[in-house]
C-alpha cells in the first residue's frame, strides 16, 4: 500500500463526476474501487486527507499518478473564477476534488457511444455487462486465485463478439455503432496514436467520421481520453447551465482549461439538483 497526502483530490467526487465508469464505491467507510489499464486498484480517502492506494510505490508512480493526473496544480484552475462567477464557485467548492482523468481512448469511444440518452448508472451497468463478458479476468494477488473484476474488452474481443452478446449488455441502438467502431480499430480506420497527434479540432472532426459518434461524443472522448482540456462536451446539463448562467457561451477567461470547468459546473448541475 502506498499513502500520501493530496490536495484538489476527492474519489468521491471523481467517481461521481460522470467521466469514468469504472470506479465505484466498496462497503468500507471512504473506499472506492477502480479497474483501468487491466489492473484493479483499491483507493481509500482517510479523515485525515491523506489517500492510501493499494498498491507498490512503484506502480503508483508508474501508473496512477499520470492516471489520476497528479503533476498537475488543481488549485490553479480554481483560482480562475471570475469574481462576479458566483455560480462557478459554487461548483468548485461543490466539487473541490475533481480531477480530469488520463484514460485509454479506445475504452473512452466505446464507453461514450454507449452513454447517448443513458444515465449515469445505466452507462456504468453496460460497461459492467460488456466487461464480465468479454473481458479478462483480473485476479487478486494474494495467491486465491479470486477474480477481483474483469478487464475492459479489447477491440479484437468486442468485433468478433455476437450481436446477442452485446445487445445482452444493453447497448439497445448503440449495439451496431460499437460493433462498427471495434471493426475500425482493427482495420486502422481508427488509429489511437495517429488521433493523439493531431490538433484539438482537427481529433474531433476525426473521431466525428466514425458512425454514432456525434460532436457531444466526440467532445467527450477527446476530453477524458485524449485530455484536451480546453474541450467543453455540452449535454442538456451544460447546455442549461451555459445557456442560463453564461448567456449562451463560456467567459473567454475560462477557453484554455474550459474542459476543467466543464466538469466543476457539470457536476454541480446534475448533482447537485440545481433549478434554473
Amino acid at each position: 500500500m502506498y499513502e500520501i497526502a493530496l490536495e484538489s483530490f476527492s474519489a468521491s467526487d471523481i467517481a461521481e463526476s460522470g467521466q469514468c465508469f469504472r470506479m465505484s464505491p466498496l462497503k468500507e467507510e471512504g473506499a472506492y474501487k477502480l479497474v483501468a489499464f487491466g489492473k484493479y486498484l483499491k483507493i481509500v480517502q482517510k479523515e485525515d486527507g491523506k489517500i492510501q492506494f493499494h498498491c507498490s510505490e512503484n506502480e503508483f508512480n508508474e501508473i496512477w499518478k499520470e492516471y489520476f493526473d497528479l503533476n498537475r496544480n488543481y488549485s490553479d484552475f480554481q483560482k480562475v473564477a471570475l469574481e462576479d462567477d458566483i455560480y462557478l464557485k459554487q461548483a468548485i467548492a461543490f466539487g473541490k476534488g475533481i480531477r480530469i482523468l488520463n484514460q485509454e481512448p479506445w475504452e473512452m469511444l466505446i464507453s461514450f457511444i454507449i452513454s447517448q440518452r443513458k444515465s449515469v448508472p445505466a452507462i456504468r451497468t453496460s460497461v459492467e455487462r460488456l466487461s464480465e463478458r468479454l473481458g479478462k479476468p483480473i485476479y487478486s494477488d494474494n495467491g486465491s486465485g479470486d477474480i477481483l473484476e474483469y478487464s475492459f474488452p479489447s477491440p479484437e474481443k468486442l468485433a468478433e463478439a455476437d450481436i446477442d452478446i452485446l445487445s445482452e449488455c444493453g447497448l439497445g441502438y448503440r449495439t451496431e455503432y460499437v460493433a462498427n467502431a471495434a471493426r475500425s480499430v482493427l482495420r486502422g480506420d481508427i488509429d489511437f496514436e495517429f488521433l493523439k497527434s493531431l490538433e484539438t479540432d482537427h481529433l474531433i472532426e476525426e473521431l466525428m467520421k466514425q458512425k454514432g459518434v456525434g460532436i457531444k461524443v466526440a467532445s467527450c472522448v477527446a476530453l477524458f481520453g485524449f485530455h484536451r482540456l480546453d474541450v467543453v462536451p455540452v449535454d442538456v446539463w451544460m447546455k442549461r447551465v451555459i445557456d442560463t448562467v453564461y448567456n449562451g457561451e463560456l467567459p473567454k477567461e475560462y477557453k484554455p482549461y474550459a474542459g476543467v470547468i466543464q466538469q466543476y459546473l457539470f457536476n454541480y448541475a446534475r448533482l447537485n439538483g440545481v433549478e434554473f
